[in-house]
């Protein structure tokens, strides 16, 4: 039986379950390319991305089931070599069941899932889309990582491939050497996504990471979003600094939000922060604020461009601004009683929740991506919904 057969008639029973969602439709992400190409770091990067969204999303490494059904144990490039019969068996044995997975999980709730693998040839991919979009009626978009640049391709070898198990305790010379031969049987099969010959399919083409791209048939809202995520990501090191802003006055007398001035101990902190970042002598940096008073003056003392985003506003306490959390169970015991039952969902009246202040903050998180150095001074919430990001917490756990 055909690879493609095969995988039709395992999955063509799979049906979708009744629970709710915020992506009404099922998708597929469906990586593209040869090894060494980043797939795996934008596999990471979007799932980190859309599970901070409240998307829930989940990757599926074919290269992980390699490694579980082998128990680490990797024996050279000669197992992906085309004319190794018995090893593409293998291998399209553990691609399969990586996507039986991925199919079970989105019966079972799941939103967007990422298929990372090679996908290299036209059969494979017409395999995927056969099962997701044919069979399930699942979107698919497929994300090809084109790249021809030596200097990127061989850091990307000694930094990432070679610090995965297959080569843990192996010379790194001869290491590199079996990986680029990896590469080369790939490239022997490899046929790229062309937008002629594929256009009746959903993709993204990411050339020499993020120096062009190429989009392809972006059918709705969920596709747009991880399309301009990945138009945005980069990989140049950098550090960004998150700094909350120095004790304010209405601080000092436990009520929240307002937009007070800091208070003596807040100012004696904005004058540190100030020493601190001067003495770090850190190239480029730029540093952003609110346009709330107490995050402006925290930055007073830094030598550095400073630039104000609204959207960095501390989340917006409605009628409870100005109020000590004692004054709001005592006047909104209800509401006080909600925001302890889904403190992400919950939403004071006529203000914000923690779900609409990640949604406020999309447009930092984009512009955080394409920078280099910068420090944040933000307020409680938005600084958790920051740190939930770089630090791919769920949004169960970004409210704490």
């Amino acid at each position: 039986m055909s690879e493609k057969a095969g995988m039709i008639r395992r999955y063509s029973v799979i049906t979708r379950g009744n629970a709710p969602h915020l992506v009404k439709v099922p998708h597929v992400i469906a990586m593209v390319g040869l090894p060494a190409r980043g797939k795996t770091y934008i596999s990471r990067k979007l799932a980190h991305y859309l599970n901070w969204c409240g998307v829930n999303t989940q990757v599926f490494n074919v290269g992980e089931y390699r490694r579980l059904m082998f128990h680490n144990q990797y024996d050279g490039h000669d197992f992906f070599r085309p004319d190794n019969l018995k090893s593409r068996e293998i291998r399209n044995e553990l691609a399969e069941m990586a996507m039986k997975d991925m199919c079970t999980w989105l019966h079972n709730g799941g939103e967007v899932a990422i298929f990372d693998a090679t996908n290299t040839t036209r059969e494979r991919r017409q395999m995927i889309s056969d099962v997701v979009q044919e069979q399930l009626g699942y979107r698919l978009l497929f994300v090809e990582s084109v790249c021809d640049d030596p200097l990127v391709i061989e850091s990307n070898i000694k930094e990432v491939k070679l610090s995965s198990p297959d080569y843990k305790g192996k010379d790194p010379d001869e290491s590199v050497r079996d990986f680029m031969e990896r590469i080369r049987h790939y490239a022997a099969q490899y046929e790229q996504i062309d937008e002629h010959e594929d256009c009746e399919y959903s993709f993204i083409k990411i050339y020499n990471v993020g120096e062009k791209f190429l989009v392809n048939r972006i059918v709705d809202h969920v596709m747009a979003k991880i399309v301009y995520y990945l138009m945005n990501i980069h990989i140049v090191p950098r550090t960004i600094f998150l700094s909350r802003h120095g004790e304010s006055e209405l601080n000092t007398k436990g009520r929240i939000g307002g937009d007070s001035g800091l208070s003596e101990r807040g100012r004696e902190y904005a004058s540190l922060l100030g020493e601190f970042l001067d003495e770090q002598q850190i190239p480029g940096l730029t540093v952003w604020t609110s346009h709330m008073k107490r995050t402006i003056e925290s930055a007073v003392n830094i030598s550095a461009p400073k630039e104000q985003w609204k959207a960095l506003n501390e989340i917006d306490a409605g009628v409870c601004e100005e109020m000590s959390y004692e004054e709001i169970q005592d006047k909104y015991p209800e509401e006080f009683a909600l925001r302890d039952m889904n403190k992400f969902r919950y939403r004071y009246p006529a203000g914000e929740s923690y779900e609409d202040l990640v949604t406020r903050l999309e447009p930092v998180i984009m512009e955080l991506e394409r920078q280099e150095n910068v420090l944040v001074i933000g307020h409680q919430a938005v600084l958790r919904c920051l740190l939930a990001y770089f630090l791919d917490k769920n949004y169960d756990e970004l409210p704490s």
